[in-house]
């Protein structure tokens, strides 16, 4: 017979989101959560792995930003080259550092902190659906029939999660395909930002991981009705347009790899009873810059919080989920809303108007800008 467990909470996927909610549960005085996930760590995740300023500061306030930063890899300036190939290169100042740190220990990091502070892991756990009872959700069943059975279930097992929104909203796909190198020349901790028509409104770029290892790689849409691109053949051309020199004396470390990345400018239907999805499960991805580590982890946060109301008798159900959404909004909607506006420049000829402007203050700030939504 197939093992049940039972939990005050379940969480599904052990990304920044899961992870951060595991956490910062233990923080809250929150006992007996289980958190599962299809993989066992450490594990590889195919991500550009840049952590902005913001989701610095998230690390420190989940108090593993001193086990973080040793393996990341310091960004505090960007090379900008827009659509009609202006070439800028700004420092981002103090408020737009960041790092890059590799998706296998960033996750790994979080996850150990989770378990330190009484998290149950459950790898190798393929959830397959929702368990419901008369309409709420009670936990999670995997495929080889085992369950756990908690009072709450987050949700953050991405936007493809099969128990994902209750219900569907708008959403839009931005597809990435990278890959890595060795010895590609580059500034050091800089990160390369390359806006061309080709894939426009989004980028191509090169993060360094290190001081001889970069990923590069490039963010688009598929075409309006639907029509799929050829990821492969529009990296070929992305890369002999802009980094075929620089590549001829280096080494690629396997192959290429692509996923999608879903996001919606509407950050709602987010709750149902006895379920709160976080992170991009919830589709909250950054739309100009397809980030999502930051509010992967402040959503979990968030989603933490609200659960931890409920059990400690702080709040109802109800008005805890109501406050849920209510600060996913006040958190990421503005600036969701700026991406979008930062889409439509990137289609025009402001953004090559303003990189002609060179070293003045409004590039510098356009820069610590970017840097901050890396």
């Amino acid at each position: 017979m197939a093992e049940t467990i039972d939990a005050n909470v379940v969480i599904l996927g052990a990304g920044p989101a899961g992870t951060a909610a595991a956490a910062h549960l233990g923080t809250l005085g929150v006992r007996n959560v289980v958190l599962v996930d299809k993989h066992d760590f450490p594990r590889d995740k195919t991500c550009g792995s840049g952590v902005s300023p913001k989701g610095i500061e998230t690390l420190k306030q989940l108090g593993v930003w001193h086990e973080v930063e040793p393996h990341g890899y310091w960004i505090k300036g960007i090379r900008l080259v827009t659509p009609g190939g202006y070439d800028s290169t700004q420092s981002a100042g103090d408020v737009g550092a960041a790092i890059v740190c590799q998706r296998r220990v960033l996750d790994h990091v979080l996850l150990k902190k989770a378990v330190s502070r009484g998290t149950r892991f459950v790898p190798d756990f393929h959830v397959t659906e929702a368990l419901e009872e008369n309409g709420r959700v009670v936990g999670v069943r995997a495929a080889d029939g085992r369950e756990v059975r908690a009072k709450y279930t987050l949700v953050a097992g991405g936007s493809h999660c099969r128990v994902g929104l209750p219900e569907q909203r708008p959403r839009k796909v931005i597809q990435a395909i990278m890959g890595w190198w060795d010895d590609v020349p580059f500034k050091a901790h800089h990160v390369e930002m390359v806006f061309d028509r080709m894939v426009e409104p989004y980028y191509g770029w090169l993060f360094p991981e290190g001081e001889r290892r970069v990923n590069i790689g490039i963010t688009y849409e598929d075409g309006e009705n639907g029509e799929k691109k050829n990821a492969r053949q529009l990296f070929t051309e992305f890369l002999d347009k802009h980094y075929r020199e620089r590549l001829k004396g280096a080494t690629q470390i396997g192959g290429w790899k692509g996923h999608p990345v879903v996001w919606s400018f509407d950050i709602e239907k987010l709750t149902a009873p006895g379920r709160v999805v976080i992170g991009e499960a919830g589709l909250m991805t950054h739309p100009a810059t397809a980030e999502g580590i930051y509010q992967g982890m402040r959503s979990g946060m968030l989603g933490a919080e609200a659960v931890a109301d409920v059990l400690n008798g702080r709040l109802s159900e109800k008005d805890a989920m109501r406050d849920y959404e209510r600060a996913c909004r006040a958190t990421f909607q503005l600036s969701f809303w700026g991406g979008g506006v930062f889409r439509k420049i990137v289609r025009t000829d402001a953004l090559d108007w303003m990189v002609k402007l060179g070293d003045t203050p409004m590039v510098q700030s356009a820069a610590a800008r970017l840097m901050a939504q890396m």
